[in-house]
């Protein structure tokens, strides 16, 4: 029963589409297990840019999409996307979990509503309403997608929400549309999951945003709303966690983050301009530049440590191309004491000094990485491997793949 999960390893954004098509590409199924439409992932074509908020990225490869229990659904969202794997000659069997909750306008709505009453705490949402839909999940007030499919259930749902927040809903016969478009889909995706893995079938379990982004484990209150660690993926589909074969943690050569909150490694002005512009540091869901930071081995630690991250996927190792110096955060000196590994409590990094360690860079022409990855990893620089065996040696966990480029292709294995 091959079962992997891929996670994030840092605040989201780490390249998981990318990854996920690769290992979806001789997978029976690949499934998203948590988030909503605030989670952007890319798939580069030789001739099309691919971008998903609902769809697993997995499903570009041909592999069986379905949307589990622990996702909050954006209807319009599915369908659009829908559409756009039939634009590259693939026609989903895209599966559904009825039990999955629904995002509404009002939800995003609330969302802007709330981000406004922060003042200057905003968290930095997306505005896509997905903490507002995991609220009214946990209020036992939610509509389901088994919802969309009874008229009258709706109806009694969507009053209920409207005593709940004191606002007019006026999304009833809009959802009824829409429940009936999606309605083929709809199945009951945790018994699929657990027969396909009792048949012995390869599944791909597909996360979103990234671990320290998790509402408990990251760096709370600046976080997304659901669980993004690889337990997840249990909880969000219903699956056992001895089905678990691998976890895979994706990671970025360098640290990126979306919005507020702490950044221990954060660069700034000319350095930082440079990477975002050559990692093309621009959030796939909303456009924001992202903060761009030097490598965390001790937020890195935690992270690989509390999902245990079989091996780990480096993405974007090009981007540091043509830096003479690089910096890897290695540990952190709190009060005059060394501390290898964190909790990402917000209160306890604003109080750490990273302690780097500096290595040599490595220039070659950007447009010579397809080449050396064609030709595999003993091609490339020197300095570029000591880099990456380095990680490696701090985390104490293999890098076995390593992406020099945003298309599918451009990437090697160790």
């Amino acid at each position: 029963m091959p079962a992997k999960v891929i996670i994030g390893l840092q605040w989201g954004d780490e390249g998981k589409g990318k990854i996920s098509y690769l290992l979806s590409r001789n997978a029976d199924c690949v499934v998203r297990f948590q988030g909503g439409a605030n989670a952007g992932h890319t798939v580069v074509l030789p001739d099309r840019k691919l971008k998903f908020n609902m769809l697993p990225a997995g499903s570009a490869a041909g592999a069986k999409p379905c949307i589990a229990s622990g996702v909050v659904l954006d209807p319009a969202e599915v369908i659009e996307e829908v559409d756009l794997l039939r634009s590259i000659g693939i026609e989903p069997e895209l599966m559904i979990s009825g039990a999955a909750n629904v995002v509404l306008k009002l939800h995003k709505r609330l969302d802007g509503m709330i981000e406004e009453l922060r003042g200057g705490k905003a968290v930095g949402t997306t505005r896509r309403g997905i903490g507002p839909t995991y609220s009214d999940k946990a209020l036992r007030t939610g509509i389901r997608v088994e919802d969309l499919l009874d008229k009258k259930a709706l109806r009694e749902k969507l009053e209920i929400l409207e005593r709940v927040h004191g606002i007019k809903v006026e999304e009833l016969d809009e959802l009824v549309k829409v429940g009936r478009l999606i309605a083929k889909y709809v199945g009951d995706v945790e018994i699929y999951l657990n027969d396909l893995l009792d048949s012995g079938a390869e599944v791909i379990f597909e996360g979103a945003q990234g671990t320290l982004l998790d509402i408990d484990h990251g760096t709370y209150p600046y976080v997304t709303s659901s669980n993004t660690i690889a337990g997840a993926a249990c909880t969000g589909c219903g699956v056992g966690p001895t089905r678990i074969d691998e976890v895979i943690g994706v990671m970025k050569a360098y640290s990126t983050r979306v919005g507020a909150g702490v950044f221990p490694t954060e660069l700034h002005g000319e350095l930082a301009d440079r990477i975002r512009e050559i990692g093309g540091e621009y959030g796939t869901t909303t456009g924001r530049p992202r903060r761009v930071g030097w490598l965390d081995i001790p937020l890195l630690r935690y992270a690989v440590k509390i999902s245990n991250v079989s091996w780990i996927a480096m993405t974007k190792l090009d981007v540091l191309t043509g830096l003479k110096k690089l910096k890897i955060c290695k540990e952190y000196v709190v009060d005059d004491e060394v501390v290898k590994i964190v909790h990402p409590s917000v209160k306890k990094l604003e109080k750490v000094k990273p302690n780097y360690v500096e290595v040599d860079g490595w220039d070659i022409d950007q447009g010579d990485w397809r080449k050396l990855a064609e030709r595999g990893w003993e091609s490339f620089p020197p300095e570029a491997k000591n880099y990456v065996e380095l990680v490696e040696r701090l985390l104490g966990v293999p890098v076995k793949l390593v992406s020099v480029g945003p298309e599918a292709g451009m990437e090697v294995w160790r």
